[in-house]
Parts: C-alpha cells; sequence; structure tokens
C-alpha cells in the first residue's frame, strides 16, 4: 500500500532504488549534512518521525512523535520545499532550489538573479548525513517517485515543465512542458500516469509514465496546489487556492465530478493527504488558518477547524491517529488529533516550514 500525503510530504510503501541514489552521477559530489554547519539529527528515538523542510531557514527538522519535540537539524540544500522519504526509512529527498522566494508583496523585479547549481533533488542518507544530488531542472518546487523508485518527476516552477529523471544513471531523460507555474505532483497509485498541477492554468496535466508524454489537460479550479488519489486510483482531489474549494476528478476519465467549497473566512486550500485507512482526506487552508477533512466515500466535507498560522504541508502517522501541517511563516508544525478534530500541539520549527514527511516506525 502506498501511504500518499500528497503535494508536501508522501510516507512511500514501495521499492526505493537507495543503492543507484547513492551512486548516481549527474550531481555535486556527497556532502556532509552535519558538516554543512546544521547540527546533525539524532534519530534514536521510539519515533515515528516526522520531517518537515524549513524553505526560509534552509534546514530540515526532525521530530520525535512520541514526544512532539524536535530532536535535530540538518542541512539539504538551498529553499528546501518537497520532501518524501524512502520506504525503508534511510533516506530523504528533497527538493531544493537556487531560485529566490518571491510571493506576495515581493516585487520579482528587484530579486537577484537565480543560482542554478543550487537546484536538483537532494538525497540524505539518515544515517550518514551524507547528500548527494540528483538534477531536477530549473527551480525543483516538487516531485513524486515511480512505483519502482527508477524515476523521479520533477515539478518546475519557473519554467513551466516537468522535468523525468532516472535515478540509476542520475541524468535527465525527458522535460514535459505542462501548465505555467506547475506545483503539485503525484503519481496515480498504479504508477500508470503523474498528475502536475498549474497555478496559472488552473489545470492539471496528466502524463504517461510509460511514454513521458502529455495524455490529458484538465480543468480544474483556480490555483491548484497539489494531488492526492484515493488508494484504489479511481479519484483524484485537488485543492484549489483561490476558489476555496477542492475539486473531485474522476481519474479513470479524466473529469471533473464535483467541488467541494470550503468554509470559513479566506480559506485558501493548500495540501492534501489521505488517510491510512482512505477514508478522509485532509486539506490545509493556508491564510485560512484551518484544516478540512472529505469524506471520500460520500466526497462530503466532515469538519474544517483552525490548526495553525497558514499550514502548507501536511502529512499522516502510520497508525493514522495524528495529522501534521507544517505552518508557513508561523514558524511551526501542529500535531492534530484524527479522530477528535482538535489541535494537540504547536511545535516551534525554524522560519517557514513548508513541506511534511512522516516516517514509518
Amino acid at each position: 500500500m502506498k501511504f500518499q500525503v500528497g503535494r508536501f510530504g508522501v510516507v512511500v510503501a514501495g521499492a526505493f532504488a537507495v543503492a543507484g541514489l547513492a551512486a548516481c552521477g549527474g550531481g555535486e559530489n556527497a556532502q556532509s549534512a552535519s558538516d554543512s554547519g546544521a547540527s546533525a539529527a539524532s534519530l534514536s528515538t521510539s519515533g515515528p518521525l516526522v520531517y518537515a523542510s524549513d524553505e526560509w531557514g534552509d534546514s530540515i527538522y526532525v521530530i520525535d512523535a512520541s514526544k512532539d519535540s524536535v530532536v535535530g537539524v540538518f542541512y539539504a540544500g538551498q529553499r528546501p520545499r518537497g520532501v518524501r522519504l524512502s520506504h525503508d526509512g534511510k533516506s530523504l529527498i528533497v527538493a531544493v532550489s537556487g531560485s529566490p522566494r518571491g510571493g506576495p508583496g515581493v516585487d520579482e523585479s528587484k530579486l537577484p538573479p537565480p543560482d542554478r547549481s543550487k537546484d536538483g533533488i537532494a538525497v540524505v542518507d539518515l544515517a550518514t548525513k551524507e547528500v548527494r544530488r540528483l538534477p531536477g531542472g530549473h527551480d525543483p518546487e516538487n516531485f513524486d517517485l515511480s512505483k519502482d523508485g527508477n524515476t523521479v518527476y520533477v515539478s518546475n516552477e519557473d519554467a513551466g515543465t516537468a522535468t523525468v529523471v532516472d535515478v540509476p544513471s542520475g541524468k535527465i531523460v525527458a522535460t514535459v512542458k505542462v501548465g505555467e507555474e506547475p506545483e503539485g505532483v503525484e503519481t496515480n497509485p498504479s504508477g500508470s500516469e503523474v498528475w502536475v498541477t498549474s497555478e496559472e492554468n488552473g489545470t492539471v496535466t496528466v502524463i504517461n509514465t510509460t511514454t513521458n508524454r502529455p495524455i490529458a489537460t484538465i480543468k480544474v479550479a483556480k490555483r491548484p496546489r497539489s494531488v492526492v488519489f484515493t488508494h484504489d486510483g479511481s479519484k483524484a482531489y485537488v485543492p484549489a487556492e483561490l476558489d476555496s474549494a477542492v475539486v473531485v476528478v474522476d481519474a479513470k476519465a479524466h473529469k471533473v465530478v464535483k467541488k467541494i467549497q470550503i468554509p470559513g473566512k479566506s480559506p485558501k486550500p493548500m495540501g492534501s493527504a489521505i488517510s491510512p485507512d482512505g477514508k478522509f482526506v485532509y486539506i490545509t487552508n493556508g491564510r485560512g488558518q484551518t484544516l478540512s477533512i472529505i469524506d471520500t466515500g460520500t466526497d462530503s466535507l466532515v469538519a474544517t477547524f483552525e490548526v495553525g498560522d497558514r499550514p502548507w504541508g501536511v502529512g499522516v502517522s502510520p497508525d493514522g491517529q495524528h495529522i501534521y501541517t507544517a505552518n508557513g511563516p508561523g514558524g511551526t508544525v501542529s500535531v492534530i488529533d484524527a479522530a477528535g478534530h482538535r489541535l494537540i500541539k504547536h511545535i516551534k520549527v525554524g522560519k517557514a516550514p513548508w513541506g511534511i514527511a512522516v516516517a514509518p516506525r
């Protein structure tokens, strides 16, 4: 089973070519995370471990979920955003970027030029803290893995493309034109397709993973940020930030079937995750400061409640009991009781936590 927690992080229960990643070319030489100026994380915990990427602080924070406290910090590269774990928990994979931070209120004409030498997909050996880097195209923001782990699909925000990287060789094998400002990337459960959202176009591009060519473009809603599939691959849920809605898509027919409006003051749906049993989808609502829960059986809203300041990334514990949100400029990770629909605790995490990945025990 693949425990998908969507655009901001994933727990992958499938083979991942760790040896191939460690030996791949096409990137920078191995570098110790602790030698990069960050403290090494102690992994001697009762777990599970939660990893949060701090985009503004250029760091990865490690949280012991049994204590709800930070147990370490390390460096994986500049401006880390998308983050995922290998199935065995031995490697953490992170999208890193040399593009300067933009966003609301920023005059992008005054930003410094990007440093493309900082772009890539960083692979961190969690035992040795060594970092190796795969190429990832311009400004990698997020990514997903093929079912066999031999391919990485990367969204390139600045370029309007998706980069396809062969893991064993460490080389780019295809660059696929998708909509402008692509962000969310998710492989369907069968591994036959990868979906890439376009914030600017309000679309999802569906790419055939055999040919690495687009086979469909789905018009969803304004500014789609992520994708999460049901475990059987029949449906997909796409948060649409500027429509304050989650779009339900028939993933076989590539057609929109429903739009679920998110209540509250200025909700901005962004991150998406699915419970291990597949019964619920969790949506972070950014500036709305809330988390929404959707019943996948009825495609209806179960609850929306406050969790933290501008939640972005979201992850779920392996037992499904806890949800974790990365609260962006709020500088915290929230711990949430999934069944009780209530906030348990805020954990201070860097400057701007972006992505969440939850390791198995």
